[in-house]
């Protein structure tokens, strides 16, 4: 009976090892408006159907004293204790641009996610949804244009 038991444990692990879900690379540019100041921390975060933070996907900025700046995703970020230490890069200076990669599971395509880039500056304004679209499989291969300090953004998927 024990070894029966182990037979089925070892299966089912076995299974869930070969049961990822798919993910696409895409890489990802970020075109900032001209402004002067201090360079800009952007967030980059799924949202669920419901519109609640499900995962960062990149960050912007990677000295962690000014996170708190961008209020929403810290919000978020105080609760899962999410490590992004992988996900980040420097901060984007006023009209420059950042280009970086961002994974993205398939099956969150064409299903109600959305995509969002929070941006803030220090002593300047925060912009929650500077840049945010539904990840459709059009959007997801799309400029759309920011509100607040991103001038656009241009997604491209990798192959």
């Amino acid at each position: 009976m024990i070894k029966k038991i182990t037979s089925i444990l070892i299966l089912a692990i076995v299974a869930m090892a070969f049961t990822t879900t798919k993910s696409t690379r895409y890489k990802c540019m970020i075109q900032m408006k001209n402004y002067s100041g201090e360079g800009a921390y952007v967030v980059v975060s799924l949202l669920n159907p419901k519109g609640e933070y499900e995962k960062t996907l990149y960050v912007q900025g990677d000295d962690d004293e000014w996170y708190h700046d961008i209020t929403e995703w810290w919000n978020f970020q105080g609760k899962t204790h999410e490590n992004i230490d992988a996900i980040t890069g420097a901060t984007i200076s006023g009209g420059n641009r950042a280009i970086s990669h961002i994974n993205i599971e398939d099956d969150k395509i064409d299903k109600g996610y959305k995509i969002r880039f929070e941006s803030a500056v220090e002593d300047k304004e925060y912009y929650k949804d500077d840049v945010e679209f539904e990840l459709t499989s059009q959007t997801v291969k799309s400029k759309v244009a920011g509100k607040g300090f991103i001038r656009y953004i241009r997604m491209i998927p990798q192959k």
